[in-house]
């Protein structure tokens, strides 16, 4: 396709002089999803099915008035400003109007991925408090099992028709998602949000304990995110946007729906069950996408593939995010399609902070340099900051200069929030350096969280399921190296008296995990040992762990 120049011109230029206004009073749903509904053949969403033959299209004004519907569905059942609601769903147009709604009325929705267990959701029906839960029937069953816990809980929604009735009488039977909306008018009158509202609760990894919640608000999601559509992903109004996402990541509101909303571009859905990279790359073939985000793991399958013998004719722009992309694969790519791939940095508790963008050179295997909005540095053990080509931890400043982009803090918890954005610098926890020409290079995380393909994955909760298991003792879980997805979970085991290793056993302890946790946290590979190293303390050394198993490579 002909050449289109960048949103971003001047990196220098833009960095001291692009601002987000942020208003008083701002609602996603009101004032960006409604106004661009003013055009009603404005098209929001295109989604391809299993097939790759057909595609279902809606407009804004179909998403906004079937977000005015189940706004009033749940507010008839009871639900309130600020109650916390859990959307597990996987990637259909239901989830955009469930998240739409709660947007707009103040409700706060936990997007949740598919692939938690009835164990992980009980957890989170129980921290949060939800009072209501929105799936469909192949993950209803998970409810089920965990409801009678949950005292919270007021209502159940099923995009699906309910086949069955509740067996917990105190939560009510399930309500059909459609039947619920279509009994409600198309437009609905509210008071205004402050752009200080929160909108969004996500969970978030844990290293020493379980998830915590991270609270955005109407301004840093709906507002900072313009900062990744327009600069990162060089978003125009005509363009027809893919990020390859799991509903319940961060990366969707990063890719799927914030930013590409808020400058009025299409997004674009492959509704495919699992992960196929030949029939990813034929449906970029033939949809139309222009921008394309997918996270690394998925760039190197697709280096797998014969990449010279697909044709990309409308697609102009690359981007990844995750974890830190090869640069033999970002070659691979280049040769195959003439397009780079613009690496990204950001977290859960962010919008993008750190891009490569199309203004300036790429740095194969750098993040790049800091997004329009921020400042970050990369500081030592003592809070200074350190010069070029030194190791430290990066964090982004607060203070005067504290961006739009960044998290209000953690739900319900003031002490974490404090110790988090209490002072002049939110750290991150993860080490870089930045090199003389101004790029970051990511190192790994400060602490133990596992990035593999793209998910990150708390030690904590893998430790936690594999003691349950009756031959397991101790158990220490750690990232290993893997050529495809970066880093894989690893988990050091001791055995309790009478039980001896064994492939048939680990291969048990693998399985139980996958059944009492989400399956992409189960153990790839499992050592058995006799002891495992720990401080004076008691508590386990994990980065010895860790720092043995790369060694080996």
């Amino acid at each position: 396709m002909r050449e289109i120049p960048p949103n971003m011109f001047d990196y220098e230029k833009v960095r001291t002089t692009f601002k987000l206004d942020v208003p008083e009073f701002f609602n996603f749903t009101t004032d960006v999803v409604e106004k661009w509904a003013q055009d009603p053949a404005r098209v929001a969403l295109v989604i391809a099915d299993i097939t790759g033959e057909r595609t279902e299209q809606f407009t804004f004004a179909q998403l906004g008035a079937k977000a005015n519907q189940f706004a009033g569905a749940l507010l008839k059942r009871g639900l309130r400003k600020g109650d916390t609601v859990i959307v597990m769903l996987p990637q259909n147009y239901e989830w955009y109007v469930a998240l739409l709604a709660m947007f707009k009325i103040g409700i706060l929705p936990m997007p949740t991925t598919t692939q938690c267990t009835a164990r992980d959701l009980l957890f989170r029906l129980q921290k949060s408090e939800a009072s209501a839960v929105i799936t469909d029937r192949e993950n209803a069953y998970k409810i089920e099992e965990v409801a009678s816990q949950s005292a919270s809980l007021k209502c159940k929604f099923m995009v699906d028709e309910p086949t069955r009735r509740s067996a917990h009488g105190h939560a009510g039977d399930w309500c059909c998602f459609h039947a619920a909306m279509a009994a409600e008018p198309e437009k609905l009158a509210v008071e205004k949000s402050r752009s200080s509202d929160p909108i969004m609760i996500y969970f978030t990894s844990g290293t020493v304990a379980y998830p915590k919640m991270v609270v955005h608000t109407q301004a840093s999601l709906g507002i900072g995110h313009e900062i990744t559509a327009r600069f990162w992903h060089d978003i125009r109004e005509t363009d027809l946007h893919w990020t390859l996402t799991d509903t319940g990541w961060a990366k969707a509101g990063w890719g799927t729906l914030f930013g590409q909303w808020k400058l009025g571009a299409r997004v674009f859905i492959f509704n495919q069950p699992r992960f196929d990279a030949a029939a990813t790359l034929r449906m970029l073939e033939k949809s139309g996408v222009t921008t394309f985000c997918a996270p690394p793991t998925a760039f190197r399958m697709f280096a797998h593939e014969n990449l010279k013998s697909y044709r990309f004719p409308t697609l102009r722009h690359c981007t990844s995010a995750g974890e830190p992309l090869n640069p033999e694969i970002i070659k691979i790519w280049r040769d195959a399609t003439g397009l780079d791939i613009h690496d990204g940095y950001g977290q859960t508790e962010t919008v993008n902070v750190i891009a490569n963008y199309r203004c300036m050179p790429i740095k194969p295997g750098s993040m790049g340099k800091p997004a329009p909005t921020f400042h970050v540095a990369v500081l030592g053990e003592k809070g200074e900051e350190l010069p070029d080509g030194e190791e430290g931890e990066l964090a982004i400043k607060l203070g005067a200069e504290r961006p739009v982009g960044l998290f209000a803090g953690f739900w319900k918890d003031p002490d974490a929030t404090k110790h988090a954005l209490g002072g002049q610098w939110y750290m991150t926890g993860d080490k870089a350096r930045r090199d003389a020409e101004g790029y970051y290079w990511f190192f790994g995380r400060n602490d133990d969280v596992i990035i593999t393909a793209g998910y990150r994955i708390g030690p904590f909760e893998i430790e936690s399921a594999i003691i349950e298991h009756p031959a397991v003792l101790e158990a220490a879980a750690v990232a290993s190296p893997d050529e495809l997805r970066g880093e894989v979970v690893k988990a050091f085991i001791k055995l309790k008296k009478g039980f001896e290793p064994s492939d048939t056993l680990a291969k048990e302890i693998q399985q139980h995990v996958r059944t009492v946790t989400a399956p992409y946290k189960y153990p790839r590979k499992i050592e058995f040992v006799e002891s495992l190293p720990k401080t004076i303390s008691g508590k386990i050394k994990r980065g010895e762990l860790k720092a043995r198993e790369w060694r080996r490579g």
